[in-house]
């Protein structure tokens, strides 16, 4: 006579439960794809910009001279007298770094107001369809097209004392000056180094800027015209406040570049800029490489970035107050 057992309930798993650890699976592939996806480029930011920084930190606290090119790791700590030669303002060190970011601050300001104006009044003009327009957005992008190297070196010769096209025009042609101007010397320089600068920097403005006009209805536009505001009235009241978002971008990142811009003065001027035109980036350079004081140079330089991202820092405070503002 067989025992009857008790049988245990066979648990049957719903089909539903079955594809939940399956969904968690794809679920986690789908967040963690772009994640890897961005891994090659976060490398690269890595092996490019944040590994230099850091070695250049480094070598701002040593006491880094042509006598230790060869092997730099074996140059003497200074601890903090790189940054002390470099802010003491007293001395010759200090007087030129601190001329050399005046006369970068207000060539920064000077550049970037113009280059957004320019460009905006570009843009702004180009919004009305008439015949050639095309052709005269593309004449408007050949600056920012051309290579950097290519079109500073067009005005180096077209700056020339004696047979420039700038002397040509204003003394031969016009007869606006006494006698022919020494561009690229003297007090002159700050005024060909921010012409060349705005006009390969407005072309950037302007795609920016007619890019955002894009997006404004031409409605508000009719509406506002209906009403009897002129064109003035329109640009002030629609067209800058629904820009505000563009050009807080744009207005950040013209500065960031003209203030780091190296290439223009380097090629206009050579590796010695003059006074009038010293800017910082250069400055850094000259005391680096000219006079061999590389410790003394990334001290400049980690000073310049801390500067850079205080100010960045602080205009996207204030534009975030701004657009909260705005939307209250």
């Amino acid at each position: 006579m067989t025992s009857t057992a008790l049988k245990e309930p066979v648990r049957r798993t719903s089909p539903g439960a079955a594809r939940e650890p399956r969904r968690r699976t794809g679920r986690i592939r789908r967040i963690g794809l772009p994640y890897l996806l961005l891994l090659p480029a976060l490398l690269l930011e890595l092996l490019v910009h944040l590994v230099p920084m850091v070695i250049g930190t480094v070598m701002s606290f040593k006491e880094l001279t042509q006598f230790y090119i060869r092997d730099w790791g074996s140059a003497p700590w200074s601890g903090l007298g790189n940054y002390k030669v470099s802010v003491d303002f007293d001395a010759p060190v200090g007087e030129a770094l601190l001329h050399s970011f005046l006369v970068t601050v207000g060539f920064t300001l000077l550049s970037v107001g113009l280059c957004w104006l320019i460009g905006t009044a570009a843009a702004v003009f180009m919004q009305d369809t008439f015949r050639g327009r095309g052709l005269l957005r593309a004449l408007f992008l050949v600056p920012y097209a051309l290579p950097v190297y290519a079109a500073v070196i067009t005005w180096v010769f077209m700056f020339q004392h004696d047979n420039g096209l700038v002397n040509h025009v204003l003394h031969d042609q016009l007869h606006l000056t006494d006698k022919p101007s020494f561009w690229l010397i003297g007090d002159n320089s700050f005024y060909a180094l921010l012409t060349v600068s705005v006009w390969k920097g407005w072309p950037f403005a302007f795609l920016i800027v007619m890019a955002g006009l894009q997006n404004i209805p031409k409605e508000l536009y009719e509406a506002a015209a209906l009403d009897g505001a002129g064109v003035w009235q329109q640009i002030r009241r629609i067209t800058l406040p629904s820009l505000r978002p563009v050009n807080q971008v744009l207005v950040l990142v013209l500065f960031l570049w003209t203030f780091n811009d190296f290439n223009t003065p380097y090629v206009l001027f050579g590796k010695a800029a003059p006074e009038a035109a010293d800017l910082i980036s250069v400055h850094i350079y000259q005391a680096s490489f000219v006079t061999w004081n590389f410790g003394t140079g990334a001290a400049m330089s980690v000073l310049l970035l801390l500067f850079l991202l205080v100010v960045t820092g602080v205009y996207l405070l204030f534009t975030a107050r701004g657009r909260r503002t705005a939307d209250v």
